[in-house]
């Protein structure tokens, strides 16, 4: 198989060629990124059968040569993170609305195979007390420049299934964590604070709650629906790990040896969404898939020992990523 992935130095991306080329052997891959800040060719490494090349998916000169000798794409490519989107909404317009339809574009002119990668910020939020979840028949109901151009992002890639009859999927996962997650997220930036000597910090009162999954087990879910799902359908993935930011804190704080309450509440974040969880009922029952990191803290200690062991991946980024949100008094 001849695999396109976009953004596939990011996390996720990156996570997600490593185990394919562990998991498939044979598979050629190319990573299409643009290696922003959120992008290295360091988490890459020398991976066999793997061809990175430098560019922006929303450049069709880039992109079209690309799509034209792929038999899949996985899109992972977009701006991701909340906080930056607030600053500054054009680079999420650019990458996660032009970029998306750039690549349909291609991916329409040679009828090649698109698994779109998106998450659960689509929906918006859930109350703190709602039994309900996300599932597939939820409304789209996004709340920041960031959700709303993935949103975005999805809807593109059903008209083009719809209009044009595209080989396309989509997923919507719920938080990830694991190795090569950029410090600036929620979980690295409190273990390599710790790493430093420095308290942790923590939004409003951390009662906001994520779902949380290993970024393995959402990788694994991505090739359950290339190999088993319907041609324009959408899957949720999740783990049922949802945890408040103020537990995972504390359970960091545990686990690296510390006073569960050493850390220091901050100003929260502007539209703060507070609570997703999904259902992932659907990819289990029709695909299949079941999660392996069922156990959160087991899952958080191994990605604790990863940045432990790796300070030579993520202190480049630190001081910047730091300088950041000191920037904006957090």
């Amino acid at each position: 198989m001849r695999l396109l992935v976009t953004g596939g130095a990011g996390f996720i991306g990156a996570n997600f060629v490593h185990q394919t080329v562990e998991e498939r052997p044979g598979t050629d891959v190319t990573v299409l990124d643009k290696l922003t800040y959120a992008g290295s060719a360091g988490s890459l490494g020398d991976i066999p059968n793997v061809r990175l090349i430098e560019g922006d998916v929303a450049d069709p000169d880039v992109v079209d040569p690309l799509v034209a000798e792929a038999d899949v794409v996985v899109h992972f490519a977009a701006e991701s993170h909340n906080d930056n989107s607030l600053l500054d909404p054009s680079p999420f317009v650019h990458t996660n609305l032009i970029g998306t339809f750039t690549l349909l574009e291609a991916v329409r002119r040679h009828g090649t195979r698109l698994h779109h990668i998106s998450t659960d910020e689509v929906y918006g939020d859930l109350e703190l007390d709602d039994p309900a979840r996300f599932t597939e028949r939820t409304p789209y109901n996004p709340s920041s420049p960031y959700s709303s151009t993935k949103a975005g992002s999805d809807l593109l890639v059903r008209a083009w299934v719809r209009s044009f009859g595209l080989a396309a999927t989509i997923s919507n996962c719920s938080n990830n964590y694991g190795p090569f997650q950029h410090v600036e997220k929620f979980i690295p930036r409190q273990i390599t604070n710790l790493l430093d000597g420095v308290r942790p910090r923590l939004y409003g009162a951390g009662r906001n709650v994520r779902d949380w999954i290993h970024v393995r087990d959402h990788n694994r879910a991505v090739w359950t629906i290339i190999d088993k799902g319907r041609i324009g359908e959408t899957y949720l993935i999740g783990a049922d790990g949802e945890k408040s930011n103020r537990e995972v804190v504390e359970l960091i704080l545990e686990l690296m040896g510390c006073d569960r309450h050493d850390y220091d509440n901050v100003a929260d974040r502007a539209g703060h969404d507070l609570r997703y969880a999904i259902d992932s009922t659907r990819l289990r029952t029709e695909l299949g898939w079941e999660p392996t990191f069922a156990d959160f803290e087991a899952g958080l200690a191994d990605t604790i020992a990863w940045y432990r062991d790796h300070e030579e991946w993520w202190r480049p980024q630190k001081a910047a990523a730091e300088a950041k949100y000191a920037a904006a008094g957090q």
